[in-house]
């Protein structure tokens, strides 16, 4: 049977992923799905090899993957321009992509390797490029004084958690004259996998034991959690249909204003939220938002005195800010609701 090049790159494309996903059936997997022989699929499999896409190994399959390691000295002059920085070693790998992936890595690298030329006290930074054929990873890791300890000193936060939990909201810096605050949560939304790691921290919207799973399997950063620096990673399929301006407009106002957020309540307490000063300081610079999502997500339960501070005493205070609940179970929203009729 012979297929038309649009359906033979589909196929190949579904056997890359599965691939990629580590599953052992990819040959039966693949004759099922699309009703093909196994000697058809094996074809395509030596085809793939020839074209280097894939190599044979004792356990099965495996992407070919592209590595390039840079190492940048700020002693020599080389830690200037972001810029510079990626139209000399990230730009080929990344020009042969469509557009819309093109404009997300420009401005994810820049606005990272800004944080790390500006902000990080760094003396070295280095950049590692990982690429396969299904995906594109980038980190940056400097030896700087930390993420979460900067804004930790800045803002007086009691705890490097604290830290870590500001930036999810967005519009943290410790440079308001230079630098808006919004690099890190839109590079963080827009791409499919980021982190930023710190002092045994982790920044993430993914879940926090995949994402250790997932840095603890790529080999030069086994010793992590003795990183005093920071690393930044970041991971965008190179089939990517996402759009930089519909991230934005998800978080702007009419006006282009960046006034809203949303905030993973799942990320940010380790057991349910209970107590009015765990709210208190969730609500810290919620001042700075027009209208903030509060997803409860994997949220069981709520305390009383945590959802009334919120929905209550914050509210009452700052009426002007619209507060939205959003993936509440019943529980949850039982509880905003009986808090909310006490001042009715």
């Amino acid at each position: 049977m012979s297929f038309k090049t649009e359906k033979r790159e589909f196929i190949k494309r579904y056997m890359l992923e599965k691939i990629y996903e580590n599953r052992d059936e990819v040959v039966n997997s693949t004759a099922d799905v699309f009703d093909i022989s196994l000697n058809t699929v094996y074809r395509y499999l030596k085809e793939l090899i020839g074209d280097n896409v894939i190599i044979k190994t004792n356990a099965g399959y495996a992407l070919v993957q592209k590595k390039d390691y840079i190492s940048l000295s700020r002693s020599k002059d080389e830690l200037k321009s972001e810029d510079v920085i990626y139209d000399r070693y990230v730009k080929k790998y990344v020009d042969i992509f469509d557009n819309n992936i093109i404009k997300i890595w420009q401005y994810a690298f820049m606005e990272m390797m800004n944080n790390a030329i500006d902000h990080s006290l760094a003396e070295n930074v280095d950049i590692v490029i990982l690429q396969n054929y299904i995906n594109t990873t980038i980190l940056i890791i400097d030896d700087g004084i930390g993420i979460f300890k900067k804004i930790k000193d800045y803002f007086n936060y009691e705890t490097l958690d604290d830290a870590v939990d500001e930036l999810f909201k967005g519009k943290l810096t410790t440079d308001s004259y230079n630098h808006s605050g919004e690099g890190i949560f839109f590079t963080s939304h827009i791409l499919d996998r980021f982190a930023a790691i710190s002092n045994s921290r982790i920044f993430t919207h993914d879940k926090y034991p995949e994402m250790v799973n997932s840095i603890e399997n790529i080999e030069m950063l086994n010793r992590w959690k003795d990183l005093k620096g920071t690393i930044i990673l970041m991971e965008l399929s190179n089939f990517s249909k996402k759009n930089l301006e519909e991230v934005f407009d998800m978080f702007s106002t009419v006006d282009g204003g960046f006034a809203k957020t949303r905030i993973p309540i799942k990320n940010i307490f380790e057991t349910y939220p209970v107590s009015r000063s765990q709210a208190k300081r969730l609500c810290q610079r919620f001042e700075k938002f027009k209208e903030i999502e509060l997803d409860f997500d994997e949220i069981d339960d709520i305390g009383q005195g945590f959802a009334h501070e919120i929905f209550v005493v914050f509210q009452r205070n700052n009426p002007e800010i619209k507060l939205i609940p959003v993936n509440a179970n019943t529980s949850v929203e039982k509880m905003i609701k009986h808090v909310k009729a006490t001042v009715l």
